[in-house]
């Protein structure tokens, strides 16, 4: 049954014994036996924190003299005509809560208020932008 070398004559008195089977323990499934052995994430958030790091932001444009004017008079237009509920579509910069940079986003809305004390603009659907991060307006 087995070849038996020098080597091996250490193992002489069990290599031919029949394979023991526990009286107290069933004998375990292949699926259990096989699940012992999956792979598992032994640095667990190590991918996320890859793709984390990895993510791009854009930097915030500080804007010129002309741009921060044109986008003061804009503001002024729709100041003037709050009452009208004007629709906008409005460029801004949203930092990133996990990293430096942002995202620049672009908003479709109509405006309910802009808050002077708290430099933003309210929007009919709810969303409150910082007058600060907005990039461009554009009136329609």
């Amino acid at each position: 049954m087995y070849n038996k070398t020098e080597k091996d004559n250490r193992y002489a008195d069990i290599i031919d014994l029949p394979h023991h089977t526990s009286s107290k323990h069933p004998r375990m499934s292949a699926i259990a036996r096989a699940a012992q052995f999956s792979p598992f994430a032994a640095l667990t958030g190590y991918d996320a924190e890859i793709k984390e790091t990895a993510r791009l932001t854009d930097e915030k444009i500080e804007l010129d003299e002309d741009s921060v004017n044109d986008i003061n008079a804009k503001l002024q237009y729709i100041k003037d005509n709050i009452d009208d509920n004007p629709e906008i579509t409005l460029e801004y910069f949203v930092p990133d809560e996990k990293k430096s940079g942002g995202a620049y986003l672009t908003l479709n809305d109509r405006v309910r208020i802009i808050d002077e004390y708290e430099r933003s603009i309210v929007f009919v659907s709810g969303k409150r932008v910082m007058i600060d991060d907005i990039y461009g307006i554009i009136l329609r």
